[in-house]
């Protein structure tokens, strides 16, 4: 058996590597591949199209809020191309007009992601309304709510300089025609949660993250009687354990 020798620096800025749970991290916050990857990132996530890994580079930018300051006559100058640089800015500008939900998942910032930035949706306006009460409300973790205070914490001054409106989209309220959904533990019949929220609430159904008084239907396909499944059925909440059956019938 070959065994291969772990490197103990980062190939990148030389940074000594860390070992956290047998993974290998880079703890530089100035590493320039690291820097790279969070502005593609923050691209994705946006939808800026044209601005990949070759044109990050040859920019030359180290933050989000660096890319704004560009003007059309920059990118033309340094993309050395005027169709390229005037697109890429009519991207950028539209970039602008998105709403945290979106703006959220692009910063890296650990376990806040789609999910958790729909959640904040449902209790705040705007960036300005995220505390811990309100990240309790929305159902965040302890985990995720200290990674994203700490993260406000920090980059808050910086992150305000960004041009956004920094104001929640609100989730489309969805009339429970037909009675609340709580979805507990793993599915069977759809892939995600998410893809099942989706479809009940095509359905007529409201969808609650945790067993509230409203819920009439709590969806449990794991087959284990849980103490919510418990808790559910001493209320008299309907148990489904098969969802994509449940709706085809």
């Amino acid at each position: 058996m070959t065994y291969i020798e772990p490197p103990t620096s980062c190939p990148s800025c030389n940074s000594v590597i860390v070992v956290i749970n047998n993974l290998l991290f880079c703890k530089n916050t100035s590493c320039g591949t690291k820097i790279h990857k969070k502005l593609e990132h923050f691209a994705k996530t946006l939808k800026i199209k044209g601005l990949g890994p070759k044109a990050i580079e040859k920019l030359g930018v180290t933050t989000s809020q660096e890319l704004y300051l560009l003007t059309k006559d920059d990118l033309v100058s340094i993309l050395e191309s005027e169709k390229i640089g005037v697109k890429l800015f009519a991207e950028i500008q539209v970039s602008k007009n998105v709403p945290m939900n979106v703006v959220l998942p692009a910063l890296s910032i650990p376990l806040i992601g789609n999910t958790a930035a729909k959640k904040l949706a449902t209790v705040c306006d705007t960036i300005h309304d995220i505390n811990v009460d309100n990240c309790d409300a929305a159902g965040l973790g302890p985990k995720a709510t200290d990674n994203l205070l700490s993260y406000l914490s920090e980059n808050g001054i910086a992150l305000l300089d960004h041009p956004f409106s920094f104001k929640f989209e609100k989730p489309q309220v969805v009339l429970a025609q037909k009675g609340v959904v709580c979805i507990s533990g793993k599915l069977k019949s759809y892939k995600t949660k998410a893809e099942a929220s989706e479809i009940l609430q095509q359905n007529g159904y409201a969808i609650k993250a945790s067993l509230t008084r409203d819920v009439t239907i709590l969806v449990n396909e794991s087959g284990i009687e849980s103490q919510k499944t418990q808790k559910a059925r001493d209320a008299g909440v309907q148990i489904i354990t098969n969802l994509q059956q449940f709706l085809e019938n």
